[in-house]
């Protein structure tokens, strides 16, 4: 406290001396999480593409068709393209080389003005040079003018190693080295880059998936575009390769990312539109001016409506995605709502009295990808996932608004047909809202927690706090009447179920409403369903599902999992669902020491696996202990005793929970969409594969 003090009554030892300026990439190796985000898995791969993308910016100018990105097996990433290559003349300010400015300088780079990109995924121009600072070694080759020129760097500093590897011998010094020639018309850019472990964590790599279904994404939105991925990290095994190129582009994405069987052809949306934006423009005497400058925005889009009821878009700038949307998108959705309205009138599936229909209504069985292309987009905040140009909005809308009206009043029979089956989709879809929010407002009319409101099964706690609050949907009625004696009232409640519900992925939003198990669970929840959910007013901080440890009870689970992705999914993401972890197997022994306080439960002990009990018994054995055998196995929660039920699975105090998680909601989508959707081919593949995995012994027989 003493020293303290004194520092606080002393200002002059806070002095000139004391700040610190970072110079050149210091700055990036002092504080990598400003420019990648973090230094593990996702931050190391952040840099392979801010390599990659530059590739990508010469395929979208047209200098480029292919690029290869190889994982070495020593850690390295090399990226090489057929572009036209970083710039190897002098800079006249720098007096540097353009490689050696574009790997050394941040914010140095050809994206900030009009003249080499006219649209390009990079805009801030530290790309290359971050990953530089970050990398051990880094090696550049380039074919221009009929020569391979090459550089080397040291984390991020220029010169020229004697060996192989980033360990090898290192002396620092400017300028490139010509090392063969080539013929005139080779042209292209190869850097290979070694991650620093003074930087990186010891476990961060590269996932291959992540990197194979970027790739494919990429080579979707440039069509013509070859992306080849090689990984050689496997040990003992080839080289695992695969090659992407999509001639038909977003059209052939839109049919990829499709889930569900067709109403109409993938209609291809194009055009464009012009703008005036006041940007500052350097002047002759270097001062920043502002100047209006004439913008182009290219818009391509491709959708597709289908029997499902999920809406499946995409949208990007520059090949750059924008998952939380931005004007674009807003000018999209605009032009579907207005243009399909006017239609629904005008065909008389819409009365004149009728609502209009609504985006959810538009958007149902949707698959779109909505790509535009603009010189220095602005996006809102660094992250890039939402476009703010505001003209983007007013262009997009123009373009399909007048193309969507032609393929829905199209005279051609096929298109006739298919623009009949889209309008009778949205107007179901809007029946079906109609009817489920007629169902919300008449529950809602009752007092949410007056019993006569719910279900008569439900067994309800006396506690209305959320914090303690605990929903327990329990498997059966027989293991409800065990539950009842072994919960705390005060703060757990109880829903059975009987048997297994619908399963809602492959189900329309009135039959599941239609289905006394799940309207009930809805009902009980008390915050709605679908867009509606609010999670605010649900009445239970916890769900926890209750089902026996078996097969049956599995699917039960994933049934219930379904229900709550689909119609109650702000739950999942807030951590709010839980899966109980009964246990497989009782132990009782036999020659416990009775010590004064002993509880009758110190003789048994519960384990949880096969593998557990194996474990369990071996240390039992070499502790002179004995049980009565044989060892109890639980066939379900209705072979337990209150006590047993409370101690092993509804007592906090013991219990063990496994919260469900949605960390990567497209993953889970397609995971539920596989296990079930519609398609049963796909599921009989997964089966099929995993049944060469499983472990007869663990099969009731």
């Amino acid at each position: 406290m003493t020293a303290l003090t004194a520092a606080v009554n002393e200002p002059e030892d806070y002095s000139a001396r004391h700040l610190s300026v970072l110079e050149g990439l210091e700055a990036v190796r002092k504080r990598p999480g400003m420019y990648i985000g973090s230094t593990d898995s996702r931050g190391l791969t952040h840099c392979m593409w801010e390599i990659i993308d530059n590739s990508v910016d010469e395929a979208l100018g047209g200098y480029c068709t292919r690029i290869d990105v190889v994982l070495h097996s020593d850690g390295s990433v090399e990226v090489r393209d057929n572009g036209r290559g970083i710039p190897v003349d002098v800079e006249p300010k720098s007096g540097l080389s353009g490689v050696e400015l574009v790997m050394t300088k941040l914010h140095a780079g050809g994206k900030f003005g009009s003249g080499s990109y006219t649209a390009s995924g990079g805009l801030h121009g530290v790309g290359a040079s971050v990953v530089n600072a970050l990398s051990a070694r880094v090696d550049v080759e380039i074919d221009r003018q009929g020569r391979t020129h090459a550089m080397s760097f040291k984390r991020g500093l220029p010169g020229r190693f004697a060996d192989a590897g980033p360990d090898a011998d290192f002396a620092a010094g400017s300028g490139l080295d010509e090392v063969r020639r080539v013929a005139k018309k080779v042209t292209g850019t190869r850097i290979r880059f070694w991650p620093d472990q003074q930087i990186f964590l010891k476990e961060a790599e590269i996932a291959r998936d992540s990197l194979l279904d970027r790739a494919r994404q990429t080579a979707f939105l440039i069509p013509g575009l070859t992306i080849a991925v090689r990984d050689e990290r496997t040990e003992g095994e080839p080289a695992y390769a695969e090659e992407f190129r999509f001639d038909g582009g977003i059209g052939e994405f839109c049919t990829y990312l499709a889930p569900d069987e067709p109403i109409n052809e993938v209609l291809r949306i194009q055009g464009a539109g012009h703008f005036t934006e006041t940007v500052p423009v350097l002047d002759d005497n270097g001062h920043m001016v502002p100047t209006d400058v004439e913008r182009q925005l290219d818009v391509d889009i491709a959708l597709r409506w289908g029997s499902g009821y999920e809406t499946t878009a995409r949208s990007f700038v520059n090949v750059i995605a924008t998952p939380k949307g931005g004007t674009h998108v807003a000018g999209f959705e605009r032009a579907l709502v207005r243009v399909i309205n006017d239609q629904l009138r005008t065909t008389k599936l819409l009365k004149a009295n009728d609502d209009p229909v609504t985006k959810e209504d538009v958007l149902e069985g949707l698959t779109a990808v909505i790509t535009v292309r603009l010189p220095e987009p602005q996006f809102e905040g660094q992250t890039k996932e939402i476009l703010g140009t505001s003209a983007a909005s007013r262009i997009v809308s123009q373009v399909v608004g007048k193309e969507l009206r032609t393929f829905l009043t199209s005279t051609k029979r096929v298109e006739k047909q298919q623009a009949r089956g889209v309008l009778e989709k949205v107007v179901n879809a809007a029946k079906a809202r109609l009817a489920a929010r007629q169902q919300r407002e008449t529950q809602r009319r009752k007092n949410a927690l007056e019993s006569s409101a719910l279900p008569a099964k439900l067994v309800d706690c006396r506690s209305e706090g959320l914090d303690r609050s605990e929903l327990f949907i329990v498997e059966g009625d027989s293991a409800l009447g065990t539950a009842k004696l072994a919960r705390d009232s005060e703060f757990q409640a109880l829903l059975p179920i009987r048997g297994k519900i619908l399963n809602v992925q492959k189900s329309s939003v009135a039959d599941m409403l239609k289905n006394a198990e799940c309207a009930a669970i809805l009902q009980v929840i008390g915050a709605g369903s679908g867009r509606t959910f609010d999670l605010d007013i649900a009445r239970y901080g916890r769900v926890i599902l209750m089902a026996d440890a078996d097969v049956d009870g599995a699917h039960i689970r994933c049934l219930l999992l379904t229900l709550f992705y689909r119609y109650m999914r702000p739950m999942l993401e807030a951590g709010r669902v839980y899966a109980a972890v009964p246990p497989l197997h009782r132990i009782e022994l036999t020659n416990v020491r009775k010590k004064r306080g002993a509880k009758p439960q110190d003789r048994y002990i519960y384990t949880y696996s096969d593998a557990e009990l194996h474990r369990k018994l071996l240390e039992l054995e070499k502790k002179g202990m004995s049980w009565k055998e044989p060892v109890q196995r639980y066939k379900g929660l209705g072979e337990m005793d209150a006590d047993q039920l409370a101690e092993t699975t509804m007592d906090p105090r013991h219990r063990t929970l496994r919260r469900i998680r949605v960390e990567h909601a497209e993953e889970a989508a397609k995971v539920f969409d596989l296990l079930m959707g519609n398609e049963v081919a796909p599921r009989r593949e997964f089966i099929s594969k995993g049944a060469q995995e499983l472990d007869m012994a663990r099969i009731d027989t």
